[in-house]
């Protein structure tokens, strides 16, 4: 196993070592203070281990090579992977909802702050020990997945400190309802992760192009050759951790089989050194030949020209 696989391997376990720590310390937490909003940290914690357990299988499977039953690939087992997350923190949100209007109709008052106030500390020091680590393992190796899993861990952070928050205003301040009213807010900040999960995801499964940033920069790459002066037809997506992208160009009809075939293999190793995670499929049409619906090279000036002004 190369360094950049094994540091990757061991970030994720930590990141489940950690949620499993988090979720023995927060379920002690929300029996000792009855605080619906530390209920909503133990489902984030909860969610957050289902999150680390199924983006590792997920990643794992992506990673795997094409084979005869997956021609393309596996990719599309991490946008699954991120469907199942956002079906669960949907589920979570909801319940944790109705909870915090239950508690607030009820009137209940949170109990024993300190063990939960305590509790949200160790979360926090334990939550700031995996982000320095995780930023380590980010500067050495560029995974993507740990990066993602970076940010949701730092936003784990002002959840803690809403927690904290809740509960001294509820025990300490005295101000009735502060715990349900910080526990909807738990909620919707669920809900607004899954709608922006939900959203990657989707993309993903329905074969959005590329960002037209990325798309222009191929196109600037592939405008370097002369030969591709008539590329048209592009067509890009992104299945998990691999890059698909295709194209027609036009090459003189009288030039032999072998020369367009070196010519196109050219090409193809220039664009996948800077794609280095693509898989390209060029197609070659005689000059003359029309059925070119767009141009991306014009869609690509264009796109500089837009910039500029900016």
């Amino acid at each position: 196993m190369t360094a950049a696989p094994s540091l990757n391997l061991r970030a994720a376990f930590a990141s489940i070592a950690v949620a499993l720590l988090l979720l023995g310390l927060k379920a002690f937490a929300v029996w000792s203070t009855r605080s619906t909003a530390m209920l909503g940290s133990l489902a984030d914690t909860a969610l957050d281990l289902v999150a680390s357990l199924a983006t590792l299988v997920g990643v794992w499977i992506a990673a795997m090579p094409a084979d005869e039953d997956h021609r393309f690939g596996h990719g599309k087992a991490e946008a699954l992977a991120a469907i199942l997350q956002v079906m669960l923190i949907s589920i979570s949100a909801f319940g944790l909802a109705l909870r915090a209007v239950q508690q607030w109709l009820a009137g209940q008052r949170t109990v024993q702050a300190e063990d939960g106030i305590v509790v949200s500390g160790v979360a926090m020091a334990a939550t700031l020990a995996l982000l320095a680590y995780q930023r380590f393992v980010i500067a050495r190796t560029g995974s993507v997945a740990i990066a993602t899993d970076h940010v949701h861990y730092q936003s784990d952070l002002l959840l803690n400190l809403a927690v904290i928050a809740a509960l001294a205003l509820d025990q300490y301040a005295e101000v009735g309802g502060a715990d349900p009213v910080f526990a909807l807010a738990i909620a919707g900040w669920l809900a607004r992760s899954a709608w922006r999960a939900s959203q990657a995801a989707i993309e993903q499964l329905m074969d959005r192009e590329w960002p037209d940033e990325k798309r222009h920069r191929f196109v600037a790459l592939a405008a370097r050759h002369p030969e591709l002066e008539h590329l048209h037809d592009l067509r890009t997506r992104t299945s998990g951790n691999r890059d698909f992208a295709q194209f027609h160009v036009k090459l003189p009809g009288e030039m032999t089989v072998a020369q367009s075939h070196a010519i196109i293999e050219r090409v193809e190793a220039d664009l996948c050194r800077h794609f280095p995670r693509l898989e390209l499929l060029i197609h070659i049409d005689p000059e003359g030949h029309v059925d070119e619906p767009d141009n991306p090279l014009a869609e690509a000036n264009e796109f500089e020209r837009l910039e500029a002004k900016r």
